[in-house]
């Protein structure tokens, strides 16, 4: 069988990205955007590594070109433009995969010496700018994936002990003789790490119940530039402020989370789905509101508006479009009651609620399809990028009309054509959703990165405004700073700038991500 590589300047597997026909072929459908696709790149010339780790650690690293070019950074917008653009300059000095928890206390023990930054790094899926260095010094990135195993399974509570460089299919896949699940799924599911998804609090696709990460954690190993910090298992703790909840979210700033007991559960044997659509946005906004507080729990429940739909083929003729699936490995599901809620509000069910084809299939292809559909439009000069959030039900109609409104105008200034603002819920609380928005406008090679960041800066300035959160599930990393410096209270701040202090003394853990 033929071995599959990760692209390194996009998304996921080179053999998946977009032909330049296709490529083409989309653009056309957007307008002022370029219809001739910047070339695939090779790997540039790159800097010489100005850090040289001791003997001790050199089996463990590499300098190669492909390898320090694939690590350079995450998996957004900013971050294609730039490769595609050639800019390497920031590019890590040594690529660091330790096969033991002694080999990253070896490599924090080494960096704080040498005065040398250290990156973790997961499976470089950040959107966020979470596993770059915007420094000015050498730096290594630390990728965890060889610390790939569940190292135990406890039947009898139903949790696993799995190292913190796991992959989302590798986790899977040894859980499956077990007859157990994590069922977290977020989008970069094939390529991100069970240490990734706990270090920035990552939400899976799942639309209500245990949607983020959180909610799955037993306990937390953590190696950090001072020492080891480990929590017990428990299933629930009332004594004091969490040990986790320190580290959940802390984009390895404070350590590197290299174990977790995770809680799994059986896999799912019976599922139903439906979808349902609405010619008026609003009818769907409270439709999904009712089905969010009357205490049922759904697998999906997410609410595409009309842009959305049709931009993932789920419904033509400007129609809004819900979707809804239940899943239980103990009986037969249904999802009636949702529904029932639903076509009170005047929506109208597909035909089809099997999930195999109709709006369900499709919205579930374009889901998984979409990062490579930016990467396309990216190389034809489009400006294409996401950002999500979450608010209170009595703002959200407000919030999403705004977001419309003034990401609209700001993408139609910069880039002299209308643009595009899609919106769709991806969890739902009974207190308020998650609303997700997606970006799209015609432009240039040379001019997208300058664009977004000024596409960006008002989204933030409208989030903030309305008190909506700066980021849902997607974390902070460097680009959402702005937003999270707003978000937090002043005091929590410092307390965080002393808490990383006493784990991180000599400031190489991550430099420039939370504080």
């Amino acid at each position: 069988m033929e071995q599959r590589t990760r692209s390194w300047w996009g998304w996921g597997w080179t053999g998946e990205a977009m032909a330049d026909e296709a490529c083409s072929a989309l653009a056309a459908g957007l307008p002022g955007c370029a219809t001739d696709p910047v070339p695939v790149p090779e790997v540039p010339e790159l800097r010489a590594p100005r850090a040289a780790p001791p003997a001790a650690l050199a089996g463990l690293c590499t300098a190669e070109p492909a390898v320090r070019a694939g690590h350079t950074y995450g998996k957004a917008f900013r971050d294609v433009v730039r490769a595609l653009d050639g800019d390497l300059s920031g590019a890590p000095d040594v690529v660091v995969l330790p096969r033991t928890e002694d080999d990253v206390a070896a490599v924090l023990d080494w960096a704080g010496d040498a005065g040398v930054a250290v990156v973790p790094y997961g499976g470089g899926s950040s959107v966020v700018g979470g596993t770059e260095y915007r420094g000015e010094g050498p730096w290594v990135s630390l990728d965890l994936t060889r610390l790939d195993r569940v190292l135990e399974v406890d039947a009898t509570s139903r949790a696993a002990r799995v190292q913190g460089g796991t992959l989302g299919p590798g986790l899977e896949d040894q859980l499956r003789p077990h007859g157990l699940t994590l069922r977290h799924f977020p989008q970069s599911f094939e390529f991100s790490t069970v240490g990734g998804w706990l270090a920035t609090r990552s939400g899976g696709h799942y639309a209500m119940g245990p949607t983020h990460v959180d909610d799955v954690v037993e306990s937390l190993r953590v190696v950090t530039p001072v020492g080891v910090s480990e929590s017990w298992r428990l299933p629930a703790s009332g004594a004091g402020p969490s040990p986790d909840r320190l580290f959940l979210g802390s984009e390895g700033a404070l350590g590197v989370i290299t174990e977790a007991w995770l809680r799994v559960q059986r896999r799912p044997e019976h599922r139903a789905s439906a979808a349902v659509r609405f010619v008026r946005f609003p009818d769907a906004l409270a439709a999904v509101r009712e089905i969010a507080q009357s205490g049922v729990t759904l697998a999906n429940c997410r609410l595409l508006d009309h842009g959305e739909a049709h931009f993932s083929g789920a419904a033509s003729g400007g129609h809004a479009v819900l979707v809804l699936g239940a899943e239980s490995a103990h009986g037969p599901v249904d999802v009636a009651g949702p529904l029932e809620i639903a076509l009170a509000h005047g929506g109208v069910a597909e035909e089809c609620t099997d999930g195999r084809d109709g709006a369900v299939a499709s919205w579930r292809s374009a889901f998984l399809r979409m990062p490579y559909l930016r990467d396309g439009l990216a190389r034809c000069g489009a400006i294409v990028e996401t950002f999500e959030t979450a608010c209170t039900w009595d703002t959200a109609d407000v919030l999403v009309e705004a977001v419309r409104t003034e990401v609209g105008a700001a993408a139609r200034e910069v880039c002299g054509v209308d643009g595009i603002v899609n919106c769709r819920l991806t969890h739902l609380y009974p207190d308020g959703p998650a609303p997700y928005f997606t970006v799209l406008a015609g432009g240039r090679p040379g001019m997208q990165l300058g664009a977004w960041d000024e596409i960006r800066a008002a989204a933030t300035e409208v989030l903030g405004r309305h008190r909506a959160t700066i980021t849902h599930h997607h974390a902070v990393g460097r680009d959402h700073r702005p937003g999270y410096d707003r978000q937090r209270p002043d005091l929590f701040a410092a307390s965080l700038r002393a808490v990383k202090a006493v784990l991180d003394p000599r400031g190489v853990l991550n430099p420039g991500v939370l504080v």
